[in-house]
């Protein structure tokens, strides 16, 4: 049974996913209106239609149509989620994936979801800001009862609404394990001004010891963040043409909320939860906070050429594995011990006390890929001659090999410091690393990133990815490729409609 599932789901998934798109609209812009000549160069060329929402990392999920509606399937499931090589959090999901995959519909679609419960335990789905009728809320309790194991419920519904929505379960605890996906409602009549790029970004986070997969569904102190279920520097930058007009749609179903911002260029938020906003509402920003439960649809011309930043600007958040640190921060000469176990690596000891010279940070921390507790490292800056040489090669160091130290296929420039550092209150504040992090380009590597600065990967962490905008022969060129592996054969779960009439 489990083989004819899993040929099902991939000749469905990978056949089929060409029917989740949406049906593109005719726009009812002249060409280049509202447009300043940059603009209307490539303006005039496009297709005047509404672009499907790009979900980097996160697959959209196929549907048929039948008896009159389009009719998707979710299976809520645990699932095992890459956050990044070497990294990977048993999560719940659905479809294979936290978060789930991406439903893109039009404005007065009839819709059927069949939602099946793979879990040990009852579900429930809510259709987040949907007007709809309450026995499909998904509110378990009040308008329907919880899903048990094993059972399945079909949601029904047309939808009057436009906009960038969500699903998720509506058990808390469920939710902090990851169970949320995009819902994307396309106007009847396209939005004004026209987007030659749409992206869409799930915004989440999770408490993990060190050593564990499964996260702390019940703490406060969060110390990985992601994107569409990555973390930098795994996560797909967005690529986009110079001079495109972009959309990018940012979505919050966590415990925090998350300052957005974007680098080299200017927006206006066009949307929320609840819908498109007046222009009269437009107003230039380059950060958006996006609360908890909510979404901020932010637009503008990409017209300046570059790799830039998109990142959560809460400090923390710019971290893989960032958590409260125990034992001595100072640089003494006994070092740091480089790894423990779960308990003492967050501080919970069981014997001696924290500030002892055994019960520093674990290194492994850094990253998270593997706590080792083979050797000491100092949390100040290494000298030459105390430290292995590495294989690794940052971009922007005029000496073709550093002195500095290699874990687990990442590569680590030995940092720099000032003579004296140690003089001054307050130093070191990067942690661990003072400069350069463990770069690993080569792990990350993909169509996407063709083109980056050597050992971008070792500043890039936690909520962050790239916008890259790019000359037209460059974007073909990294289009091509991307086109080039996506015809590669793979495995792509989607429609499973066993044992449904």
């Amino acid at each position: 049974m489990k083989n004819r599932r899993d040929f099902l789901r991939n000749t469905f998934g990978f056949g089929a996913g060409f029917a989740a798109l949406p049906r593109l609209c005719a726009a009812q812009q002249e060409p280049g209106a509202g447009m300043d000549m940059d603009q209307m160069r490539h303006g005039i060329q496009r297709e005047r239609r509404i672009a499907s929402v790009e979900t980097p990392d996160v697959r959209q999920l196929p549907w048929r149509m039948a008896n009159g509606a389009k009719e998707f399937h979710l299976i809520a499931e645990p699932v095992k989620q890459d956050l990044m090589p070497g990294k990977v959090l048993n999560l719940w999901g659905y479809n294979g994936s936290a978060p789930g995959p991406t439903i893109q519909v039009n404005q007065g679609d009839r819709v059927r979801i069949i939602v099946d419960n793979h879990l040990p335990e009852p579900t429930s789905m809510h259709w987040h800001g949907f007007e709809i009728p309450v026995e499909m809320d998904g509110a378990p309790g009040s308008s329907q009862d919880p899903i048990p194991p094993g059972g399945r419920f079909i949601y029904e519904f047309t939808l009057h609404q436009a906009g960038t929505f969500f699903y998720h379960s509506h058990m808390a605890m469920q939710e902090m394990m990851g169970m949320i996906g995009t819902f994307i409602m396309h106007p009847q009549k396209p939005y004004d001004p026209l987007v030659d790029k749409d992206f869409a970004i799930i915004l989440q986070e999770f408490a993990v010891l060190p050593n564990n997969p499964i996260p702390n569904s019940m703490n406060m102190e969060f110390n990985w963040l992601t994107f569409n279920g990555k973390v930098g520097p795994a996560t797909t930058p967005l690529i986009v043409r110079v001079n495109d007009r972009v959309r990018l749609r940012f979505i919050n179903l966590g415990m925090d909320h998350h300052p957005i911002h974007l680098h080299g260029h200017t927006f206006v938020v066009t949307g929320t939860e609840g819908g498109r906003q007046p222009k009269t509402t437009w107003g230039p920003k380059n950060t958006v906070l996006v609360g908890v439960a909510e979404a901020s649809d932010v637009e503008f011309v990409a017209n300046n050429p570059g790799d830039w930043m998109i990142h959560c600007h809460l400090p923390h958040h710019m971290m893989n594995q960032m958590s409260s640190v125990m034992g001595p921060m100072t640089r003494g000469s006994s070092g740091i011990p480089a790894g423990f176990g779960m308990e003492e690596g967050m501080g919970i000891l069981r014997e001696g006390h924290a500030t002892s010279d055994d019960k520093g940070p674990s290194l492994g921390r850094g990253m998270g890929v593997g706590s080792t507790r083979d050797k000491a490292f100092g949390n100040g800056a290494l000298r030459a001659q105390e430290a292995p040489p590495s294989t690794g090669n940052m971009a922007g160091m005029e000496r073709a090999t550093l002195p500095g130290m290699q874990h687990e296929g990442m590569q680590m420039a030995a940092p720099e410091a000032t003579k004296g550092a140690n003089l001054v209150p307050g130093f070191p504040q990067d942690a661990f690393m003072e400069g350069p992090m463990m770069a690993m380009d080569k792990e990350v590597e993909k169509p996407e990133n063709y083109g980056l600065r050597p050992g971008w990967s070792g500043f890039m962490q936690g909520m962050m990815t790239f916008l890259r905008v790019l000359p037209s022969d460059m974007y073909e060129k990294v289009m091509a490729l991307r086109e080039q592996q996506n015809s590669k054969p793979q495995a792509m779960p989607g429609m499973d409609h066993e044992n449904h009439s």
